[in-house]
């Protein structure tokens, strides 16, 4: 009995000093991880923020390095090693932020001509409304935002019961603010520009339509909300023809609504 206890013993002694070994022993260093590096571009970007209607010099832009899978649709030291100087004068269409690759649908060659035909789209006009804080959505409407061109205008009362006759109609739907005055952008922040004329951005025949609509009443911008601008949408209740107007018109007789197309 005493053999067996002597051989228990033993045998746990060896067993504790084997897993002591064990634990103690240092385990193997991890495989090194092999990192497959990507091949990259030399691609032109913004070196500072460049306002939309500046004018872009040779110090707004350098090279930085890019992943070359996602260069197909920038200016790369490889096709274009002169772009820097060549695209010096250039007029941006759009506000381009520091870091941002150069793409020619941002930029534009003026070619003499001012800014604000150089940022029009092809086939669009400017055209320029008068506006008050009243007309102007209090001052809340900025440039690019997008709103809507509400013509207010007096009429003969034909039913002979005297007092005045007013009629409202939307005549112009999700139209471009180019500018307010001659701000064509946000100036140090502002979130309000009351100011005295905004310049749109029209289509020949919308110009004609505010043209005329200037006209026979008073004409005020209603500002669309960002995801209606955004879609391409009307308002609730609008139905828009072709042309941007809506097909009908919103006549108020002493506070009582009717559609007249």
């Amino acid at each position: 009995m005493k053999l067996a206890r002597i051989v228990i013993l033993f045998v746990a002694i060896v067993a504790g000093g084997l897993a002591a070994v064990l634990v103690g022993r240092p385990s193997d260093p991890p495989a090194p991880r092999v990192v497959e590096s990507k091949a990259t571009s030399e691609v032109l970007v913004a070196a500072s923020e460049i306002p939309m209607g500046q004018v872009v010099g040779a110090g707004s832009l350098e090279w930085r390095s890019w992943p070359q899978d996602g260069t197909a649709s920038f200016i790369t030291k490889a096709s274009q090693p002169n772009a820097m100087e060549e695209l010096s004068g250039s007029i941006a269409r759009q506000p381009i932020v520091a870091g941002e690759p150069i793409r020619m649908q941002k930029i534009v060659k003026a070619d003499g001509s001012g800014f604000m035909a150089a940022i029009l789209p092809a086939g669009m006009r400017a055209v320029a409304t008068e506006i008050s804080a009243e007309t102007g959505a209090g001052g809340f409407i900025l440039p690019n935002d997008r709103v809507d061109v509400v013509l207010t205008r007096r009429e003969e009362n034909q039913s002979g019961q005297g007092g005045e006759q007013f009629s409202t109609s939307t005549v112009l739907t999700n139209v471009r603010i180019l500018a307010i005055d001659q701000t064509a952008g946000e100036k140090d922040g502002e979130k309000t520009v009351i100011g005295r004329t905004a310049t749109l951005e029209l289509s020949p025949r919308q110009a004609e339509i505010l043209a005329l609509a200037r006209q026979l009443g008073t004409i005020s911008l209603s500002l669309r909300a960002l995801v209606d601008a955004n879609s391409g949408l009307a308002g609730a209740g609008a139905e828009e023809a072709d042309d941007g107007r809506t097909s009908g018109m919103t006549v108020i007789r002493y506070g009582i609504e009717s559609k007249v197309n």
